[in-house]
């Protein structure tokens, strides 16, 4: 972590009791601009159990902090009152947590506190990626290895094409500090390199159809829902779901039953369903196969009767 005043992190913590202060303006009080590495310093402070999230205690801690760094010292929790701690959690809530779950996971808290351009061009709230059928086309072409994982030099192309397609270009020592940046933040495990989970966080896709509540045993599934999946994952239109579509397929189902999943995980659940669902043994889903699947899938979900015209 950059040390930009000297001294321990122990030493820099004691100096900022209110962590964020430091980052506003003395005289104006407004937010300073936050580089790539001040933005994983609050990040990691923040969020302090690494699950990649603000929540709970951590975000209550936050948002005290948030609120309060705008006065020049500390003047301890109890000047924000429980009661109106409550309320303004929902209004910032309401405005920052854009998928609804209660918590700020690292893209919101880029779009909360203000940060480079270059560097939050990397987020791509306004462009997710369309289907996880894109995002594995995307995946396949930066793993140039084959190794199931996003590694650190193929990171860093990676970052250099988003930055390329937003029509942004950055030096070298820049384009090194915003992929050991992005490293830092995704890399949960810290093993140096990003895996199918991980990368799915950094490159955000616009929708899981499948984590809509008619495939969640709420609903009968009908044949019309069973179209449209098809027709989403059959983005060829050769009349089977295959290769990359097969793929977003697979990812978006580990989506729902694991936050934690990478290549071989893919790989070991494409085998088990293509073993159960796969009726001609061509190694593909046609919508006969995926209607099956759908059928099993929602009835184990829940309560659901099974498929409706």
């Amino acid at each position: 972590m950059a040390e930009r005043q000297g001294g321990t992190k122990d030493q820099k913590v004691a100096k900022f009791d209110n962590f964020l202060r430091q980052f506003r303006d003395k005289h104006t009080k407004q937010w300073k601009m936050f580089t790539a590495p001040q933005f994983m310093e609050v990040w990691k402070h923040y969020d302090s159990d690494g699950n990649g999230y603000i929540e709970g205690h951590e975000l209550d801690s936050f948002l005290r902090s948030f609120i309060a760094s705008i006065n020049s010292t500390d003047t301890g929790p109890e000047v924000i009152s429980d009661a109106a701690m409550k309320d303004l959690k929902v209004v910032f809530m309401d405005a920052f947590d854009e998928n609804d779950d209660n918590r700020i996971d690292i893209a919101e808290l880029a779009q909360i506190l203000p940060m480079e351009e270059n560097f939050l061009l990397l987020f791509r709230r306004d462009s997710p990626v369309a289907s996880s059928v894109e995002f594995m086309k995307i995946w396949r072409e930066f793993d140039k290895d084959c190794s199931g994982y996003i590694e650190a030099d193929e990171l860093k192309n990676f970052v250099r094409y988003l930055l390329k397609d937003a029509h942004q270009m950055v030096t070298e020592d820049k384009l090194v500090e915003y992929t050991d940046t992005m490293l830092n933040l995704f890399d949960n495990n810290k093993d140096g390199k990003l895996q199918l989970s991980e990368m799915a966080k950094l490159l955000p896709v616009k929708e899981n159809f499948l984590c809509r509540p008619i495939f969640k045993g709420s609903n009968t599934v009908t044949m019309r829902d069973i179209d449209r999946v098809f027709k989403l994952y059959d983005r060829d239109e050769n009349g089977a779901i295959e290769n990359e579509e097969l793929h977003g397929f697979l990812k978006d189902l580990l989506a729902l039953v694991h936050e934690d999943y990478d290549s071989g995980d893919l790989d070991t659940f494409k085998e088990a369903i293509l073993k159960c669902c796969d009726l001609n043994c061509d190694g593909r889903i046609d919508k006969e196969e995926l209607t099956l699947f759908l059928m099993k899938y929602a009835v184990l979900s829940g309560d659901a009767e099974g498929v409706s015209a």
